[in-house]
């Protein structure tokens, strides 16, 4: 069979079932991703029947704007521990729809909060102030913010990792950093820069600006020796990154 011809643009969009995980209040977070099979093109499909979990609500918290390609743990659902359903989430972009299915099958467990092999943890993320709330892991955490149009403005973060590195890491340097996208909004979001170093401190900055009014969510991602944005789940490990997510009302 002939290998696929590469598309930058044009192509549909599926979403990606990473696995599930318990919460520390007994609930489960269900994780997913997706695959946006361009190259180039980032394709926005807006919530509703073309971007909808079932059974209802459709609005989960996903992301309606797609980066290119593969996207790993782009956010988690959390239900309850005694779930025993599907969680489907359903994507139709180019007029292909494909729906993938979010279930509690024990195989399909995943360490996102430790590794076991190392016990590596994700980074640790405030947004806007040093003592905010913190996240960790793919749930992450959540804040939100105003802003002007075509006025950029400063936004920060505060994050920090254990410095633990995988096992098969050994002999190097550890790795963190952090890298911004948007995930929903009507507009362009511009990031200067979109991966901004990490302070001693902590404290990471980013200019961000807007060129049309709207609610808009952006995440930033704090990644370490699992890897940045490209990083792909395997050998069932799914450790260690963090979500942030900023919902900003654009004036």
């Amino acid at each position: 069979m002939d290998a696929p011809i590469p598309h930058a643009v044009g192509q549909s969009v599926s979403a990606s079932f990473e696995g599930w995980y318990p919460n520390p209040d007994g609930s489960r977070s269900l994780v997913f991703g997706y695959f946006n099979r361009n190259y180039e093109e980032y394709v926005d499909i807006p919530i509703g029947p073309n971007n909808r979990f079932t059974p209802g609500p459709a609005d989960r918290g996903q992301p309606t704007h797609f980066l290119p390609r593969r996207q790993t743990g782009m956010f988690a659902v959390v239900v309850p521990g005694d779930f025993e359903g599907r969680l489907t989430w359903s994507l139709t972009a180019y007029g292909e729809t494909i729906a993938i299915p979010g279930h509690m099958r024990p195989e399909w467990e995943i360490t996102a909060l430790e590794e076991i092999t190392s016990g590596n943890t994700p980074p640790v993320v405030r947004v806007h102030t040093a003592d905010g709330e913190a996240g960790q892991g793919p749930l992450g955490t959540h804040a939100t913010w105003t802003a002007t149009v075509a006025e950029p403005a400063a936004l920060a973060v505060w994050a920090a990792d254990d410095g633990v590195r995988k096992v098969r890491a050994a002999g190097r340097p550890s790795r963190f950093g952090l890298v911004w996208s948007k995930y929903r909004g009507p507009g362009a979001v511009s990031f200067d820069p979109t991966a901004p170093d990490v302070a001693s401190t902590g404290q990471a900055v980013t200019t961000v600006a807007f060129d049309e009014p709207g609610e808009y969510v952006l995440r930033v991602l704090a990644w370490d020796d699992s890897g940045g944005q490209g990083a792909i789940m395997a050998g069932g490990f799914f450790c260690c990154w963090t979500n942030a997510y900023v919902t900003v009302e654009v004036e």
